[in-house]
């Protein structure tokens, strides 16, 4: 007798699926971007590096809130260290634009001019010339553009530093200095570590992620020895009254629902790109924390019963539900609650913690549901559509939508918020703050593969080196390790993790299966065979 999957769940799984489709890019960018001066050519006196500057500011002798500019392509060079720093009065310039003749004295002081009506170098040599020691320039946006010489810049002797700021932090020095409060400022440029600690907690956090998902069903739900206990439905064992039997839910991809999958995200993509806003937003937190408490649910539930045995064997009665286990009765408000508390502290120093902890939940209960039937057609055609579509949304949208399309949604810049399906965690040691990123994408699609090695080698009884489970691993974190020594070579821009994460993972399972003859094995492994149904004995 068969007794196929329970459908309740099975869209939770395709709709999960589809949503952590969205966001396989890799780490976010560091620096903002630049505008369209960006690639002028280098030329003497113009030949600087874009540096994130630090504007310290005291209103009236209080501190305020430090501000994030970034340096000019020409000018003098900030120190690294605060203590090098000179600290300066700040005046604002007149003419605000700092284009012509200044009527206001600048000596000894840092000039606060605003952008537009002239070059920057013109700025700075107007401020300079009247006796500045440094220039702010006060963006008309949030965003802060590079800026460089004009073509036309033929002599370039800027002497003073340049930092461009935010249009919101400009405006409040502004106001300050408009009602005649007296505001100092320091600035410096102190050096970014080469590796944070934070990347590496974030490659063991994916990692294990994978490892976790594909060991679960054995090693914590004890699935070969287990298989007739429901978390929830109480039935009728074989050789007991009290045993239980897990309808195995499974959503078996298949090759055309892979492309279905890649052509829908690409859709909702562009979607969040052009309007995604501040209910927008809250639309997927609502459905990250639904997933994330019915992947917390699951994880606990399993795991909880694993430690405590007898708790899988009490079951109370509930409306509508029937008989349910009383542990899970007990669970669900707890996932519930810490979804909501999530959610509402979302944008607190500490909330990394519960995202990624309810999105790996989250993940490994996807990685249990949806399932590689084989390598031939589905694995390949789903990795090589997401490696094509990771590849595209980061490196080829600039060129049809001005910038990197899968980035922007990622750091929400529509919003000022971040999607939340993504495993974040905080620079430890970086002056600039800021998170290391990698999308839920980048974990689940390598790590359907790497599940389906490991019940390969269960299946065909293979040992850890001369199976693939443990290769793939490998594969795994070297590929990992390739997205973040890519992400430090571009200076932080944002890296589709897939272009390294597909040949170290795909491409490792098929030559590794073609030097030792296991590839038509793997090809056509489960031909034939319908893996959402389970047979009872």
């Amino acid at each position: 007798m068969a007794t196929a999957c329970r459908a309740s769940r099975l869209p939770f799984a395709a709709a999960t699926f589809l949503l952590v489709l969205l966001l396989a890019g890799g780490g976010a960018a560091d620096d903002a971007s630049s505008d369209d001066d960006a690639g002028t050519p280098r030329t003497p006196g113009c030949s600087n590096k874009f540096q994130l500057v630090k504007v310290k500011n005291w209103v009236n002798g209080t501190e305020g809130a430090t501000v994030v500019g970034l340096s000019a392509r020409f000018g003098a060079r900030l120190p690294r260290d605060m203590q090098e720093a000179q600290k300066s009065f700040a005046i604002l310039a007149n003419p605000f634009a700092c284009c012509s003749n200044l009527t206001s004295k600048l000596t000894n002081s840092v000039a606060l001019a605003t952008r537009g009506e002239c070059a920057f170098t013109a700025k700075a040599k107007t401020a300079q010339a009247g006796g500045a020691v440094g220039l702010l320039v006060i963006n008309d946006d949030e965003e802060l553009y590079k800026m460089v010489c004009s073509e036309n810049d033929t002599s370039i002797n800027v002497t003073i530093p340049v930092v461009m700021i935010p249009q919101s932090a400009g405006k409040k020095l502004k106001d300050f200095l408009d009602h005649g409060a007296s505001v100092e400022v320091q600035l410096y440029s102190p050096n970014r570590p080469i590796v944070d600690l934070s990347a590496c907690f974030l490659w063991i956090m994916a990692l294990g992620t994978i490892v976790c998902a594909s060991l679960w069903s054995e090693l914590v739900a004890c699935e070969q020895v287990d298989e007739r206990y429901n978390q929830l439905t109480r039935k009728d064992g074989p050789n007991t009254g009290t045993n239980y039997r897990e309808d195995k839910e499974i959503f078996e991809i298949s090759a055309r629902g892979a492309i279905v999958f890649i052509i829908i995200a690409s859709v909702f993509l562009l979607l969040l790109f052009y309007f995604m806003s501040s209910w927008f937003v809250w639309v997927l937190v609502v459905l990250f924390c639904i997933g994330g408490i019915e992947g917390m649910h699951v994880c606990l539930v399993t795991l909880l019963a694993r430690i405590f045995k007898d708790c899988g064997q009490k079951t109370v009665q509930l409306p509508f539900l029937g008989e349910v286990l009383t542990i899970s009765v007990g669970i669900v408000p707890f996932c519930v609650v810490f979804a909501i508390l999530w959610a509402v502290y979302r944008h607190a120093s500490f909330a990394w913690i519960g995202q990624d902890i309810l999105g790996i939940c989250l993940m490994i209960t996807v990685l249990q549901m949806a399932r590689l039937p084989n390598i031939r057609q589905v694995a390949s055609a789903l990795l090589s559509a997401a490696f094509v579509y990771d590849i595209f949304w980061v490196f080829i949208s600039p060129l049809l939508f001005h910038e990197s399309v899968m980035i922007a949604v990622a750091r929400g810049d529509n919003t000022g918020e971040s999607i939340p399906m993504l495993l974040r965690i905080p620079r430890f040691f970086d002056p600039w703050g800021g998170y290391d990123m990698i999308g839920f994408g980048d974990i689940i699609f390598p790590g359907l593969l790497v599940a389906f090695s490991y019940r390969f080698d269960r299946v065909s009884k293979k040992g850890i080196l001369n199976g693939y489970f443990l290769w793939l691993t490998v594969g795994y974190a070297v590929g990992l390790f390739l997205t973040y020594l890519a992400l430090f070579l571009m200076d932080g821009h944002g890296q589709p993790a897939l272009l390294y994460l597909v040949p170290c993972t795909l491409g490792l399972i098929v030559i590794l299966g073609w030097v030792r003859g296991d590839l038509h094995d793997l090809w056509n492994y489960g031909k034939g065979r319908t893996e959402n149904v389970v047979d009872e004995p």
